[in-house]
């Protein structure tokens, strides 16, 4: 994660533009994964009805409604807590964390091993009908290689994504898209409202060897399949 510090409670808002702002990002951080141009973007996901959710992050956005509460980790599991992802187009069969907040950092605390990824419990859940199932990912480490999220810029539209737990649920990809990491607009992303979708977050664009960061997020949305 990014060595960037917040306020040791998070603040609602600004904890998740930190997070997006320093995610999959560790000390010594290899640079190879992002170096070529990313692919375009594509596709567009489903629009809240009832507009934004009330991050912060995104330009005039009130204060957030996302329950980040005290980032403590989870004691137990929720009932519809995902626990693994499987990217068949990418070959990635991954561990699911539920996270929060980090409270030391004011980031979102996406597993340190890069082979697991993390769901935001304070969202919606494996079972939701509505609102936006978030999960994230390391790109690569210099330590441990190439991290789950690695490829995720490569997927295409129609490919599949499918989480497991209480049940299973398929989702297919509707949209690949990229933005600078200051600009990208949390309250789309992290909606409790509108239909139900996937959404998956890694870091992408050049690497800057000066910060150690890359300058990009990649979004992935997927929808559930019929």
């Amino acid at each position: 994660m990014s060595s960037t510090r917040g306020a040791s409670r998070p603040r609602p808002g600004r904890a998740l533009l930190l997070t997006l702002t320093g995610l999959v990002l560790l000390t010594g951080y290899g640079a190879a994964a992002c170096r070529s141009r990313p692919a375009a973007d594509f596709g567009s996901p489903p629009a809240s009805p009832s507009g934004p959710s009330g991050l912060s992050g995104s330009s005039g956005a009130p204060a957030s409604r996302v329950a980040v509460r005290d980032g403590k980790p989870a004691t137990k599991a929720a009932p519809d807590a995902p626990a693994r992802l499987r990217v068949p187009a990418l070959g990635l069969d991954a561990t699911v964390d539920p996270v929060g907040v980090d409270p030391a950092t004011g980031e979102f605390a996406v597993p340190p091993s890069v082979d697991r990824v993390g769901w935001y419990r304070y969202g919606p859940g494996l079972t939701a009908r509505t609102g936006s199932i978030v999960i994230a990912g390391h790109v690569d480490s210099a330590e441990e290689g190439e991290g789950a999220f690695f490829r995720l810029g490569s997927l295409k539209a129609g490919d599949t994504i499918t989480l497991t737990g209480p049940g299973e649920r398929t989702f297919r990809v509707v949209a690949r898209e990229r933005y600078r990491k200051s600009a990208i607009p949390l309250d789309k992303y992290f909606a409790r409202d509108g239909p139900a979708r996937l959404t998956l977050i890694t870091c992408g664009g050049p690497f800057d060897e000066r910060t150690r960061h890359y300058r990009d997020n990649v979004v992935i949305t997927a929808v559930p399949s019929p």
